[in-house]
């Protein structure tokens, strides 16, 4: 650690034991490094450090101030996000040429913030690309049955080490190799489900898997979905009852959009809920981990004793996307993946698969994890800061406990399409929240990354959002009032 990240977090520490209380002014920062026997500039390093995260504050010609916590008109802090209440009717979904849309906008000249990729600065892209590089140096003749499913084994050998390693003892034999998650989900879901079943997910609920949905002509059924926990499993267990599902299809750790991580006791009762009923889920674990707390995540994987989880992941997240690896632990329908893999693509290319295995053998894949947990948790508390420092008052945020996603729930009157054009037209992308529902749901929501380093450019990015939708919110309030004169005109 730093000497101004010692100081920063040893002030943030004494604000939050009370010493330093909201509203406070700070000693000085020729104070500051008397006392600690600091340079001015690594004070004035920490006290940036601390700004950029909401804890202080500057006040021109007076210092610099604890923040005092957001409040709402009526003088109370403002609550967290509220649980979803999606409508319980299934629905046709399409929401692919929106998402196309908006990857498509994502380009170098544009600031990341709509990106749903991790920045790739963060990987060791070069260590990986060495090893592949050796690889094909040392064998250059390479046939397809080098790559038939269910992968290669070296891989497959070291995904079954890492699981161990993270506290589970899975059975190697149960993994598929995949192009990325993705295919992984997508072979899942035509494996236990056909075109016109009804599919239960999560609402808000990562576009991926609405994607998944559409492509096999399925339908979808939103449940309610609480910002910490997770989904709410009443509604879930109702929803069993009133309509005959195929699957259900979620993200218990760090769930895109929302972040949350849902607690063990909650995992394993999803676990017994949908063993009950007979009803695979599809648990897609892409995140799992870029965990922000000391332990790594269970998985509902780890509480399935009848073979109904179906397990994906992939190391496009937490490794490289460049190689696009995934796979899947199907249980039951082990046998169905692999066959279906066999039709799709034929094929996960072997270079890749063997270049990762070495990294994963050879390389500090830890230390390496560790590091951006490290800056992803950081980050997320200075994005939640600026988003509080720059919206309209009433903006709520996620919490999250892991990933590199923050949604954000801005006043009703803000459309996020109409925020999305005006922020393109600004030269910044965000999420909006439409991809993330199959109802056209969260019209006044946005998904921001804060994967990418912390900068003048993300924070004046920050800063032009919240103008455009309080200019968003102005223009809504002049509409109203023009109806209103034009009624009593009339």
């Amino acid at each position: 650690m730093k000497l101004y990240e010692k100081l920063a977090k040893d002030i943030e520490e004494l604000i939050e034991n009370g010493v330093f209380r909201p509203g406070e002014r700070l000693p000085s920062i020729r104070q500051t490094s008397q006392h600690h026997r600091l340079s001015i500039t690594t004070v004035v390093h920490a006290f940036l450090l601390l700004e950029s995260k909401g804890v202080i504050e500057s006040h021109p010609q007076s210092g610099y101030f604890v923040r005092v916590p957001p409040q709402s008109a009526n003088g109370k802090v403002q609550q967290e996000l509220r649980t979803s209440q999606p409508l319980a009717i299934s629905s046709q979904v399409d929401v692919s040429h929106l998402v196309l849309s908006t990857l498509r906008s994502i380009t170098n000249d544009a600031v990341p913030l709509g990106s749903p990729y991790p920045d790739p600065s963060l990987f060791p892209s070069e260590k990986i690309n060495r090893y592949a590089y050796g690889i094909t140096r040392r064998q250059t003749k390479w046939g397809v049955t080098d790559a038939l499913p269910p992968g290669h084994p070296d891989l497959i050998r070291q995904i079954a080490r890492r699981y161990l390693e993270n506290g589970s003892a899975i059975d190697p034999n149960e993994i598929v190799v995949t192009v990325g998650a993705t295919e992984a989900i997508n072979l899942c879901l035509q494996a236990v489900g056909k075109a016109g079943d009804i599919v239960a997910v999560e609402s808000p609920t990562f576009y991926a898997m609405l994607h998944a949905i559409e492509r096999m002509g399925m339908r979808a059924i939103e449940v309610a979905t609480h910002p910490r926990e997770g989904i709410d499993l009443a509604a879930l267990e109702e929803i069993l009852d009133q309509h005959e599902i195929a699957a259900c299809m979620v993200m218990p750790n760090f769930q895109n959009p929302l972040g949350f991580q849902m607690p063990d006791e909650k995992k394993r009762a999803l676990v017994e809920l949908i063993t009950r009923r007979q009803v695979p889920v599809i648990e897609n674990d892409v995140y799992n981990e870029l965990y922000f707390g000391d332990a790594h995540p269970t998985s509902l994987k780890s509480y399935d004793t009848e073979g109904l989880v179906l397990h994906c992941a992939s190391f496009s997240k937490s490794l490289t996307s460049a190689y696009r690896i995934g796979w899947a632990m199907p249980g039951r329908y082990r046998d169905q993946v692999e066959k279906l893999k066999f039709l799709n693509t034929l094929t996960t290319p072997t270079i890749p698969q063997l270049a990762i295995a070495e990294y994963l053998e050879h390389d500090g894949y830890e230390h390496h994890l560790r590091h951006i947990r490290k800056i992803y948790a950081q980050q997320a508390n200075i994005m939640r800061a600026a988003v509080t420092r720059f919206f309209p008052e009433g903006t709520q945020t996620s919490e999250p406990k892991g990933g590199y996603v923050l949604w954000v729930e801005l006043p009703s009157q803000v459309n996020s399409m109409k925020l999305y054009e005006l922020a393109l037209q600004a030269g910044i992308t965000i999420g909006p929240g439409y991809m993330f529902s199959a109802t056209n749901g969260y019209s006044n929501f946005i998904r921001l990354n804060y994967s990418y380093p912390w900068s003048a450019s993300i924070e004046d990015a920050l800063r032009t959002i919240g103008k455009l939708a309080s200019d968003c919110i102005r223009q809504a309030e002049r509409a109203v009032a023009a109806r209103a004169r034009e009624n009593y005109n009339t």
